[in-house]
């Protein structure tokens, strides 16, 4: 019988990564003073996230005894972030770029697919390489997403908006490029949606996803005006 979704073996997984990751990050911040050993810490995790997408890729590349080394290049949005992710934080500087593209899709897509993740139910055991790798890299981009905003690696500012439509452009690039030279059927739901019965391809996501880091902007924007005003009322007493 494959695993289901809310059944033991998930809610385990969910409770115990839960525990263990963001008590990591707390404990991190509440010994860790030094940015240098807060980097190398994050590093470890984002090598890790490297390996578990990887393996996860290596996994989904077989059909059969045919190995097909096109699908080793993600072709989901979680799967191409946690990809770029750890690389970034591997190789990158502090606030990069890619930063501001992935923190949004990779905060949420990581813990809605920790807490739904269909796939789950498609193979007979729930430690299936395919499987657990597959949760484990959506686990470690949320909790990295999570670190570099704890850490204050990443400035979340309207100024950096372009850098979300750029990577929005690249996601739908490598899918036309996978659908249009390998003649796979869909990637990152240009054709088929995200929910099955559900008007959710990338057309009309993409949208919603801009309209959210918009409202995302504002708040944060609105907050640092308060905090400003605060301070310089502060300043004048």
């Amino acid at each position: 019988m494959n695993p289901e979704l809310f059944h033991t073996e998930h809610i385990l997984y969910m409770v115990i990564t839960t525990i263990l990751l963001l008590g990591t990050l707390i404990l991190v911040k509440i010994f860790v003073k030094k940015e240098k050993h807060i980097l190398i810490i994050l590093k470890c995790f984002a090598g890790a996230l490297l390996l578990s997408i990887m393996t996860n890729r290596f996994c989904n590349s077989f059909e059969g005894d045919k190995f097909l080394f096109y699908k080793l290049i993600p072709d989901s949005y979680c799967g191409m972030t946690s990809l770029i992710l750890s690389l970034s934080i591997l190789i990158g500087k502090k606030d990069n770029p890619v930063y501001h593209f992935v923190w949004l899709s990779g905060l949420f897509g990581g813990i809605a697919t920790v807490i739904y993740p269909l796939f789950i139910t498609y193979h007979s055991s729930f430690f299936h390489p395919t499987t657990i790798s597959g949760l484990l890299h959506h686990s470690f981009t949320a909790m990295l997403v999570i670190g570099l905003l704890l850490f204050k690696q990443i400035n979340i500012t309207y100024k950096k908006w372009y850098y979300v439509v750029l990577g929005f452009t690249c996601y739908i690039t490598v899918g036309a490029f996978l659908m249009s030279v390998f003649k796979v059927s869909d990637a990152y739901h240009i054709v088929e949606p995200l929910l099955p019965g559900t008007p959710l391809t990338v057309w009309v996501m993409a949208p919603i996803y801009i309209f959210i880091h918009g409202m995302i902007f504002l708040i944060i924007e609105l907050i640092r005006l308060i905090i400003r005003k605060k301070q310089k009322e502060h300043i004048n007493e």
